[in-house]
């Protein structure tokens, strides 16, 4: 949104500065994103006289002239057909700053002949476009500021050009006037009133018009009236200028007076020749398929159900978006009907996208116009076109009604401190919203109609903030509300989902978050898919089941990442997975996968297919950041996605189990197209225990200063005998002195015979209070050999 300062002084008597009219915009909201002022451009600019003009004599288009200016007389080589003596020039000298031809001019040689400066024309100085010579004043005196003259003589070529960002929801501000509001109820100055006298038909308008009834909810209100013997030529001057400096091109008078009241107003109107229009007007609903060749000169074909404007020969308009080139204003146009309705700005809005049609008209429909003002603009209108352009007014023709907008909200002057944290006497909050346009009773504040934004009492409060200034809030700590220290905000399973978050991240995972939804077959690999967890309207097929697990979301990741060249994957992802429908079926998962090799190819060899061995740890450090028990069994009963034979349930007993990890089922890669090697775990954290003493400090540190002993036993056993049950028997002998049992070797073959393994352990003992005796140490490995004997009916190995 662009205009002038004097465009928007036509509204606002102020005497603020425009360093302060444009740091008040940026505050209350309309953000300045621009100030093109052509006093800071064009400063350096003075007034020079032609004493002399001689033709180059190297050059028959070039001229050495003589200049007077405010520094003596200079020598300037100057090209332009008009240079010749006597002229008052605008000159500017060595080390100014040409914007049109952005060039700082210097001391130079032309044809062997030095050039002191430039005379410049109204292009080079970004003025106009005209560049057929340099300018010539009728009046000025050597040495005085351009810029002066300028004031002094056309001042809206000096006139600051300001340009604001308009929000979506401030369609107000895309008027000047609606600026000027603003500003005014800052304090920077005073409204003024713009008061309005109808202009009296002259006789009974030729052209009516109508709405069908199911188009009313599209353009509740439809009004025109024709102005016949109307003179379109040019635009005055001061009309074409103020155009000009918002980036309009001038067209003709008619079109410019149009084009003002869109950026004075947010007031867009049309004009159509009166006699090009056959019958009546008719605002309709489109069948679909009719076409139009609108202003632009572009055809567009009409969408069922787009509101169209007709005649009885067919579309003349597209509603409220552009008008069409068959009834458009010419020069020879005499009689016009002149337009003003209210559109619905959702179905401008998207009549607009369909028909890929940009235009100011359409911009501030689709974002909401002044109903009320809809009369008064096409009366303001028809004012300015019989002083601009004459011509005779008819009467105003009518259809429908100004929508019902009334709406008011409880003022509560207490609600700025609560909600804001400003301090605002309810007399100026009241003062503001009076400027504003809001209309008082008692506590209720009635919304202005230029206003669709303010749809609650909360709304009121932001509009008193926001004049009033939000830089006036101070930082202020809040009081603690109970005295020492508070108590965590955070849960117990809060916490220990951040903890094995940030432990997944120490171990080099990287964090996924996925959606809660997939597809029916990928949930069916994991236990899912059945019709409970099934979704009544998904987003798409391939989200039509709640997950009944984390690692399907975690595959479909690396098959997309495989396929993109990324083959070595290390992923994780804590959040819910569900098992019914139900509200209370869900539960909180931490999963990972590891895919592909531990690093990149290396020279030494150190890179390796991941195995069930990395997970494990993986998962062992995470049952230990959230305080799992460090002695946890191990059997392998998991579910059928896991590979039979490399897996593990870690379990406290035999139904609380805390994990599970292992390689993903040959099966279940192939299905989500996963390259393996691929290793998962998955941690139910609600499964693990809390801690019996809930207290913010750590256990004290445990040291053993007595001597550890290590005893290695070689069992022969079955060949179907688990290690995970030698271990447990062997750590079942001594829980006190046994600290740890670990398998170091399994053999088979050689002299073993048939069906028979040897399994080696160590086995390591922990005295607690006394340093172990060879006796002691001798009944401890007797024990063991017993325990495994029986749980497993193996022997030493010989």
């Amino acid at each position: 949104m662009k205009f002038t300062l004097s465009w928007l002084k036509d509204h606002l008597d102020t005497q603020a500065s425009l360093d302060e009219i444009v740091h008040a915009l940026t505050d209350l909201g309309l953000e300045v994103e621009g100030v093109t002022n052509p006093a800071a451009r064009l400063g350096d600019f003075t007034i020079g006289k032609v004493l002399q003009a001689e033709k180059h004599p190297e050059a028959d288009r070039l001229k050495v002239c003589k200049v007077a200016t405010d520094e003596g007389e200079m020598q300037i080589i100057c090209g332009a057909p008009n240079a010749r003596e006597g002229i008052t020039v605008v000159v500017a000298k060595p080390g100014v700053y040409v914007p049109g031809i952005d060039t700082t001019i210097g001391v130079g040689k032309i044809r062997g002949i030095e050039s002191f400066g430039m005379m410049a024309s109204e292009r080079e100085m970004e003025l106009s476009d005209e560049h057929d010579g340099i300018i010539e004043l009728p009046s000025g005196e050597i040495g005085e500021r351009f810029i002066d003259w300028l004031a002094e003589n056309d001042p809206a070529k000096v006139d600051p050009v300001i340009e604001i960002a308009i929000t979506p929801n401030r369609p107000d501000a895309l008027g000047v006037q609606g600026v000027a509001r603003d500003l005014a109820a800052r304090g920077l100055g005073v409204l003024r009133d713009r008061d309005y006298d109808p202009v009296p038909g002259d006789f009974p308008c030729p052209i009516p018009v109508s709405i069908d009834d199911d188009t009313r909810d599209g353009c509740p209100l439809f009004t025109g009236r024709v102005i016949r013997d109307v003179r379109n030529g040019p635009s005055p001057q001061w009309l074409q200028d103020l155009l000009r400096a918002i980036g309009l091109r001038p067209i003709s008078a008619l079109v410019d007076i149009t084009n003002f009241f869109t950026f004075d107003r947010n007031r867009p109107l049309h004009v159509f020749d009166a006699d090009k229009v056959a019958g009546g007007l008719r605002v309709h609903r489109a069948a679909g398929g009719e076409t139009l060749t609108a202003l632009d000169d572009k055809p567009y074909t009409l969408q069922p159900g787009m509101m169209v404007i007709s005649d009885d020969n067919g579309p003349e308009s597209i509603a409220g978006i552009m008008g069409g080139a068959e009834t458009g204003v010419t020069g020879e146009t005499r009689n016009v009907f002149l337009e003003s309705a209210y559109w619905n700005h959702v179905q401008i809005a998207l009549a607009g996208r369909a028909l890929r049609i940009n235009s100011d008209a359409r911009y501030r429909f689709e974002r909401g116009v002044d109903p009320e003002f809809t009369l008064e603009g096409l009366e303001l209108a028809t004012r300015m076109i019989l002083d601009i352009c004459g011509g005779e007014p008819s009467d105003v023709v009518i259809a429908g009604q100004v929508p019902d907008h009334a709406r008011a909200y409880r003022l509560d002057a207490a609600r700025v401190q609560s909600l804001v944290g400003m301090d605002i006497p309810e007399s100026e909050q009241r003062q503001t919203l009076t400027r504003l346009g809001f209309r008082l009773e008692g506590n209720l504040a009635h919304v202005p109609s230029w206003r669709p934004d303010v749809q609650g009492e909360a709304d009121l409060v932001e509009e008193v903030a926001r004049i009033a200034s939000l830089t006036r809030l101070q930082g202020r700590p809040l009081p603690r509300l109970t005295p020492g220290v508070p108590k965590p905000v955070m849960t117990p399973a809060q916490r220990r989902l951040q903890a094995a978050r940030r432990t997944c991240a120490a171990l080099g995972y990287n964090e996924c978050v996925t959606y809660s939804f997939i597809d029916q077959a990928s949930a069916a690999l994991f236990g899912g898919g059945d019709d409970a967890t099934m979704l009544e309207n998904p987003i798409s097929s391939e989200m039509s089941h709640m997950r009944p697990a984390l690692l399907p979301g975690l595959l479909q990741a690396a098959a997309r990442n495989q396929a993109r060249g990324f083959m070595d994957l290390a992923l994780f992802e804590a959040g819910p997975a569900f098992h019914g429908g139900e509200p209370d079926e869900q539960h909180t998962l931490i999963s990972g996968l590891l895919v592909g090799r531990t690093g990149p190819k290396d020279v030494h060899g150190a890179a390796r297919p991941v195995d069930l061995y990395d997970v494990k740890a993986d998962a062992e450090a995470v049952l230990a950041a959230i305080g799992a028990p460090a002695k946890a069994q191990i059997r392998r009963d998991g579910r059928d996605w896991w590979h039979p034979g490399r897996h593990g349930v870690i379990c406290l007993g035999p139904k609380k189990v805390l994990g599970v990890f292992g390689a993903i089922h040959p099966r279940v890669l192939a299905a989500m197209d996963v390259k393996g090697p691929a290793m998962g775990f998955t941690i139910w954290p609600d499964e693990v225990p809390l801690p019996r003493r809930n207290s913010a400090t750590r256990d004290a540190l445990e040291l053993r200063d007595l001597q550890a002993v290590e005893r290695d036993f070689a069992f022969v056993v079955d060949a179907d005998v688990e290690a995970l049950t030698l271990v447990n028997a062997a750590q079942g002998a001594d829980k006190t002195l046994i600290e740890s049992v670990r398998v170091f070797d399994e053999f088979i073959g050689g002299s073993l015979g048939e069906g028979k393994k040897s399994l080696a352990v160590t086995v390591r003992l922990q005295p607690q209070d006394k340093t172990l005796k060879d006796a002691e140490i001798e009944a401890v490995s007797a024990r063991i050999v017993d325990k495994v004997a029986k749980a497993t009916g193996g022997v030493l190995r010989g």
